[in-house]
C-alpha cells in the first residue's frame, strides 16, 4: 500500500507540473505554427540587464494588416515560453521600424498598448531613418504620446548605436548589431518538440497512475487459473507502460541532443538564456520520467510478487486438497487390510499387496514434499503465512499417522507370517512323514534288512522333528497372541503331529517286529491295480508328489500288524492320507489363483477403469472411447465383488476341508451366472479395444501399471477364469473318491461346465437377427447347431411335396423350452470376435405342438420332427450320431416335462389316477394329437396346452374325435424301427406318397395323454392317464 501510495502520489505531482506549465500556456507552438513562421515577432532568447526577456519585433512591411487574433496568439504564446521569474520582471520590446513611415510605428505602439499580455518593462523603438519620416516621427510622437497608454517607457531611437546603450550586443541579433545566432525555424521546432514531449510525459504518467490503481485495487482470485490469467494479463499491461516509459525517454534523449548539438560542434558556444531554460525543461522532464519508472518498476516488483504468492499459495491450496483427499483414501483403504491370511503365502500376497498399495501411495512422499514447499513460502515471508502454517502441520500429522498405521499392519503380517510358517513347516514335516511311510516298498520291508533299512529311515526323519513341529503350544498361544485368530489351525496342526507320530510309533514297532529274526516266510503283498492313480497334469505342483506316491512307488498297503495269531491286516489309511495330500496341493492352487485373478481384476479396474474418470487423463482419451467404460469392461465391477467380498472368502473356509469344496461352487452357482453377461459382452469390448488399442491412454496405464502385456489380455482373464474352475474341480474329483463330498464335486463340475454351455450358446443367441419377438420369452435356450434339413408337408388326405428340395437347407437349430427356432447361418466377417457368425431367422416351432421321430432310415445321423400329425415334417440330418443323439435326448426331456405338467395339472382336477405301462417297444414317436396346432410365425408364439408324451409311452387322443374308435390321426404310435418312416435306400423328398399313406400302427399298449367322451355307441370313453391295449389298426384308420 506504502508504494502504492508514493507512486500514485509521484505521477499526481508530475500531472499537476504539467498541467499548471499547460495552464500558464493554453497555447502550443504546433497550434499557432503558422502565425509564428510570419515572424512579425520573435524571442531571441537576448535579456535585458535586470533579466528581462527581450521581444523583437523586426521589420515587418504588413503588419497593419494582421488578423488581431494572430497577433494576439503570438503574443500571448511569447509571453508564456519564459520562466516565471524572468516574465514577472517584464518584458523589452525592441521595435525595428527603420524602413517604415510613423504611421506604422503609430499603429504598433497603439496595438500593443491595446492588448500586449504581458508586463512590460521598456519599449525601445528604432524610428524610421528617413530624414522626412524621422522629423514627422519626433514631432508626432511627442504629440500624441498620452494616445498610447502606456505605463513603461517608450523610447525613440535613431540608431542601433543607441539601441546597445540599453541592451547589450551580446543579447541582441546580427540584424539589430548584436552577436546573438538566431534561427527562427530552429526556435520553432525545439518549442513543438519540447511541447510534445511535456505531453507525452503527461500522458504515460497519467496511464501510469490510471495502472498503479488499477493493479492495486485488483482483488486476488480464488483459483489457480484465475490468478494465473491474471498475473498474465497484468505483466502484459505493465510491459506495454514500460514500452510507453522507453520512447518517451528515447524522445527525450533525442530532443536533450539536439539542443545541445551547438555545444558538440562549437565548445565555445554559449547558449543563450531561451536555449538554457528549455535544456532545463527537458532534463527536468527526463529526470521526470526516471524517477516515474522507478516508483513504478519498486511498485510493479511489490504487485508481481505478491500476485506470484498469490498463485503459490492457489497451487499449495489446490495441491492439498487433492493429497488430503488421496490421503483419506489410503486411510480407507488400509483400514481393510485387517486379514491375516490362511497360508503363508496368502499372507505374502497380502503383504505384496500393502506394500504395493504403498509404493503406488507415492501421497505421502507428495504430501511431505508440499509440507516442504509450504515451509518455503513460510520462510519467504508469504502474506498468507497464518494460512499456510495449520494446513502443513496438519499434512505432516496425517502422514505420520499413516506410516504409522503401515508400519503396524507390517508388523502385524510379519508376525501372521511367522505363525503360518510354523504352521506349515510342521504340516509340511507331517506330509513329508506320511510320504515317507507311503513310499516305503512293501516287498522289501518284509525282509529282516528291508525292514532294518526303513527303520533307520523312520528314525533320521523323527530327528528332524524338533526342527519342524510344534513342540509348546501354551508358548505359540502366548508369542503370537495379538495376531491368533480362528484362520489359524494350531490345534488341528498340533492333532495332526500326535497322530502322525502315532502312525510313526505304529510302524516303527511293526518294523521292529519284522526286522527280528522271522520264524516263517512273510508272503509281499503287491499293490492293487487301483490304486496306482495318475498324476494330476492340470494342477502344478501336484504332479510330482502324485507321481512319486502313486506312479511306480509301491506304498504298503496297510500297516502290517503282527497280531497274537501271526496274521496281518492291511489298512487304508495311508492311501486315504495319500489322496488328502494331493486334495491339498489342488485346493492351494485354486486358492491362490484365486486370490491373484481378484489382484488382477482390482489393477484392471483401478488402472483402468479408474483413470478414465481421472481429469488429468482426459486430453489422452479419443473420442470413440468416451463414456464407454460399461461397453469396455462390461460387468466386471460386478464380477471384481462377487469374487473379492463373496467366494474368496468362502473358499478360504474350505482350506482344510478341499473335499467339501464343491458346496461353494454349488451355493454360488447362480452367481457365477454373471460371466455370462460379461461374455455376451465380449465382442463389443473387443470391437472398442481395437478401434482405441494404440491410444495413448492405454499406453500410459500400461506403462504406470508395468504391464507387460495390453489390456485386452487382462480383458480376457474373466473368460479364462470361469473355465478353470472346471479344471481344479475335476483334479478335488479325482482324488475325492468315496469321500463325503464326492456327490457334491460331481454335481459343481456338471453345473459349471453347464454354465460353460450356456455361455457359449448365449454367444451364439445374441447373433439372431430378424426374430421380432422376445427370445426370453422362448424359455432357456437347450442346445444350439447347425444341421441339415430337409421339409415335407401332407396336404389333406395326400402328401404333397410343397417345396420339392433335392438339396438339402443349412440351417441352425436353437432349441428352447417353449419353441424350436430355425435360422439361416450368415458369413462370418471381421476379426477376432467380430468374425463371430450371424443367424438370419426364418421361422419357429412351438414345442407343445411338435413331436419326434428318432431313426429316419438307414442313416443313423437322421431324426425328424414333425406337427400337425405329421402335416409338416422337417427331417434334421446331424453332423455326427453322437450329435444326434443328444439332440434326441434334450427333446425328449422337453416333451416329458410338458407331458408331466400337463399330468399334474389333470390329476388335481381329478382324483383317479392310473399308473402309466411301460412300452416294449425298442424305437419310440412323440405327437401331440390332431388338433391342428399351426407352425408358430416369425415373432409369435402359439400358446396351447402340452399334449406330449413320456419316454415310455407313446401318444394319443384326440379330444373332439367323432368318428368310430380312435382315429389314426389322434394317436402316436409306437413304431418299431420296421415301420420307421423311411427307407433307406430312398431319399425323403422323392418317397412315394401312398408308402408312407398306408403304413398301420403295430399292435401295443399306448397311454392316453387327452380326456375323450362317446358321441356315439361305438366309441369308447377314455381319461388322460388311461392305458388302452391296441389289437389292429383297420383299413379305414379307426384302431
Amino acid at each position: 500500500v506504502f508504494f502504492h501510495v508514493s507512486f500514485v502520489l509521484l505521477c499526481c505531482f508530475i500531472c499537476f507540473c504539467l498541467i499548471m506549465q499547460q495552464e500558464s500556456s493554453p497555447l502550443c507552438a504546433a497550434d499557432i505554427s503558422p502565425d509564428l513562421r510570419k515572424q512579425f515577432a520573435f524571442l531571441s532568447g537576448g535579456r535585458g540587464q535586470n533579466g528581462s526577456p527581450i521581444i523583437i519585433f523586426p521589420e515587418y512591411p504588413t503588419f497593419g494588416e494582421l488578423e488581431e487574433q494572430e497577433f494576439l496568439n503570438v503574443l500571448t504564446y511569447l509571453t508564456s515560453v519564459p520562466s516565471l521569474s524572468s516574465t514577472g520582471v517584464g518584458f523589452i520590446l525592441v521595435i525595428d521600424r527603420r524602413q517604415d513611415r510613423w504611421a506604422s510605428v503609430k499603429g504598433t505602439l497603439l496595438r500593443i498598448a491595446g492588448s500586449f499580455p504581458g508586463n512590460l518593462q521598456l519599449v525601445l523603438v528604432l524610428r524610421p531613418t528617413a530624414l522626412f519620416q524621422r522629423t514627422i516621427s519626433d514631432i508626432f510622437f511627442k504629440l500624441n504620446k498620452d494616445e498610447f497608454k502606456m505605463k513603461v517607457p517608450v523610447i525613440m531611437l535613431s540608431s542601433v548605436t543607441e539601441l546597445h546603450s540599453y541592451i547589450d550586443r551580446t543579447q541582441l541579433t546580427q540584424e539589430l548589431g548584436g552577436t546573438q545566432e538566431y534561427c527562427h525555424e530552429k526556435w520553432i521546432s525545439h518549442r513543438t518538440a519540447i511541447e510534445g514531449f511535456a505531453l507525452m510525459v503527461k500522458k504515460t504518467a497519467q496511464t501510469l497512475q490510471s495502472f498503479g490503481t488499477e493493479l492495486a485495487e485488483t482483488e486476488l482470485p480464488n483459483d489457480v487459473e484465475a490468478t494465473s490469467n491474471l498475473l498474465t494479463v497484468h505483466t502484459d499491461k505493465k510491459d506495454k507502460m514500460k514500452e510507453d516509459l522507453r520512447i518517451a525517454l528515447c524522445q527525450g534523449s533525442r530532443l536533450l541532443e539536439s539542443i545541445n548539438e551547438p555545444l558538440v560542434k562549437d565548445p565555445d558556444y554559449t547558449m543563450n538564456q531561451d536555449e538554457l531554460e528549455n535544456l532545463a525543461t527537458v532534463q527536468r522532464l527526463l529526470g521526470q520520467l526516471d524517477e516515474t519508472e522507478m516508483a513504478f518498476d519498486d511498485f510493479w516488483d511489490k504487485h508481481q510478487t505478491k500476485l506470484e504468492q498469490c498463485l503459490q499459495l492457489r497451487h499449495f491450496e489446490q495441491n492439498f486438497r487433492e493429497v488430503r483427499a488421496h490421503l483419506d483414501m489410503v486411510y480407507d483403504r488400509l483400514s481393510g487390510f485387517s486379514e491375516v491370511g490362511v497360508s503363508p503365502a496368502h499372507v505374502e500376497h497380502i503383504l505384496k499387496e500393502l506394500t504395493n498399495h504403498e509404493e503406488r501411495a507415492c501421497v505421502l512422499d507428495r504430501a511431505l514434499t508440499l509440507a516442504c514447499d509450504a515451509d518455503q513460502l513460510i520462510e519467504a515471508s508469504h502474506y498468507a503465512v497464518d494460512s499456510i502454517l495449520p494446513k502443513c502441520s496438519e499434512l505432516r500429522a496425517v502422514c505420520e499417522e499413516i506410516s504409522s498405521i503401515l508400519k503396524a499392519k507390517k508388523a502385524y503380517l510379519l508376525k501372521a507370517m511367522e505363525l503360518h510358517q510354523c504352521l506349515e513347516k510342521a504340516t509340511k514335516w507331517c506330509d513329508d512323514g506320511i510320504y515317507l511311510l507311503a513310499s516305503q516298498p512293501v516287498d522289501k520291508c518284509q525282509s529282516q534288512d528291508g525292514a532294518e533299512s526303513a527303520l533307520q529311515e523312520i528314525e533320521r526323519f523323527l530327528e528332524t522333528a524338533n526342527q519342524h513341529k510344534l513342540t509348546d503350544l501354551s508358548g505359540i498361544w502366548r508369542d503370537y497372541e495379538s495376531v491368533l485368530t480362528q484362520d489359524f489351525r494350531v490345534d488341528k496342526v498340533f492333532q495332526k503331529q500326535l497322530s502322525m507320530q502315532e502312525m510313526f510309533e505304529k510302524r516303527r514297532v511293526s518294523l521292529k517286529k519284522l526286522a527280528a529274526k522271522q520264524t516263517r516266510p512273510v508272503q509281499p503283498v503287491a499293490p492293487r491295480p487301483e490304486a496306482i492313480i495318475k498324476s494330476p497334469i492340470s494342477s502344478p505342483g501336484i504332479s510330482s508328489l502324485g507321481s512319486a506316491l502313486l506312479n511306480g512307488c509301491l506304498y504298503l498297503q496297510g500297516e502290517m500288524h503282527l497280531q497274537n495269531d501271526g496274521s496281518r491286516h492291511p489298512s487304508v489309511s495311508d492311501e486315504e492320507e495319500n489322496f488328502a495330500v494331493l486334495r491339498r496341493h489342488v485346493m492351494n492352487e485354486l486358492l491362490e489363483t484365486e486370490r491373484a485373478y481378484v489382484e488382477e481384476l482390482l489393477c484392471v479396474l483401478e488402472g483402468y477403469g479408474a483413470e478414465m474418470d481421472n481429469p488429468a487423463m482426459a486430453h489422452l482419451i479419443p473420442n470413440t472411447l468416451l463414456h464407454k467404460k460399461d461397453i469396455l469392461f462390461g460387468n466386471m465391477p460386478e464380477i471384481y465383488q462377487f469374487h473379492k467380498k463373496t467366494f474368496l472368502r468362502e473358499l478360504e473356509a474350505y482350506t482344510d476341508y478341499p473335499e467339501l469344496v464343491g458346496r461353494c461352487f454349488l451355493e454360488r452357482m447362480t452367481d457365477l451366472q454373471i460371466y455370462e453377461k460379461y461374455c455376451q459382452n465380449k465382442p463389443r469390448s473387443e470391437s472398442l479395444w481395437r478401434q482405441c488399442s494404440d491410444c495413448a491412454f492405454f499406453q500410459e496405464c500400461q506403462k504406470k501399471l508395468e504391464h507387460k502385456l495390453g489390456l485386452d489380455s487382462y480383458l480376457l482373464k474373466p473368460v479364462q477364469r470361469i473355465t478353470k474352475y472346471q479344471l481344479l474341480l475335476k483334479e478335488l474329483l479325482k482324488y475325492s473318491k468315496g469321500c463325503e463330498g464326492e456327490d457334491d464335486l460331481q454335481e459343481a463340475l456338471s453345473s459349471i461346465l453347464g454354465i460353460l454351455k450356456a455361455v457359449n450358446d448365449s454367444m451364439h443367441l445374441i447373433a439372431i437377427t430378424g426374430y421380432e419377438g422376445n427370445l426370453s420369452d422362448l424359455g432357456r435356450l437347450m442346445m444350439q447347431g447347425s444341421f441339415s434339413v430337409w421339409t415335407e408337408h401332407k396336404k389333406g388326405h395326400a402328401k404333397v411335396k410343397d417345396l420339392a428340395r433335392f438339396k438339402p437347407m443349412q440351417r441352425h437349430l436353437f432349441l428352447h423350452e417353449k419353441a424350436l427356432l430355425f435360422c439361416k447361418k450368415r458369413e462370418e466377417n471381421g476379426e477376432g470376435y467380430e468374425k463371430a457368425p450371424s443367424y438370419s431367422f426364418k421361422h419357429s416351432l412351438s414345442m407343445s405342438a411338435v413331436g419326434i421321430t428318432e431313426n429316419a432310415k438307414g442313416d443313423n445321423k437322421k431324426f425328424e420332427i414333425w406337427c400337425n400329425s405329421r402335416e409338416e415334417v422337417y427331417i434334421v440330418q446331424a453332423p455326427t450320431p453322437e450329435i444326434k443323439t443328444a439332440w434326441v435326448n434334450e427333446i425328449r426331456k422337453v416333451l416329458t416335462g410338458q407331458l408331466k405338467a400337463y399330468r399334474e395339472a389333470r390329476q388335481q382336477k381329478s382324483s383317479d389316477q392310473i399308473s402309466q405301462l411301460t412300452p416294449t417297444s425298442t424305437s419310440l414317436t412323440l405327437s401331440p394329437f390332431k388338433t391342428n396346432p399351426k407352425t408358430l410365425k416369425k415373432g409369435e408364439e402359439k400358446k396351447t396346452e402340452p399334449t406330449v408324451a413320456d419316454p415310455s409311452t407313446a401318444v394319443l387322443l384326440k379330444n373332439n374325435d367323432k368318428v368310430k374308435g380312435f382315429s389314426k390321426a389322434s394317436l402316436s404310435v409306437d413304431a418299431s424301427e420296421e415301420n420307421d418312416g423311411y427307407s433307406s435306400a430312398e431319399d425323403p423328398m422323392n418317397s412315394d406318397p401312398e408308402d408312407e399313406g398306408g403304413k398301420k400302427l403295430s399292435p401295443g399298449r399306448y397311454v392316453v395323454v387327452a380326456d375323450h367322451d362317446k358321441n356315439v355307441p361305438q366309441e369308447l370313453t377314455v381319461k388322460s392317464g388311461d392305458s388302452v391295449q391296441l389289437v389292429r389298426e383297420g383299413d379305414d384308420g379307426r384302431w
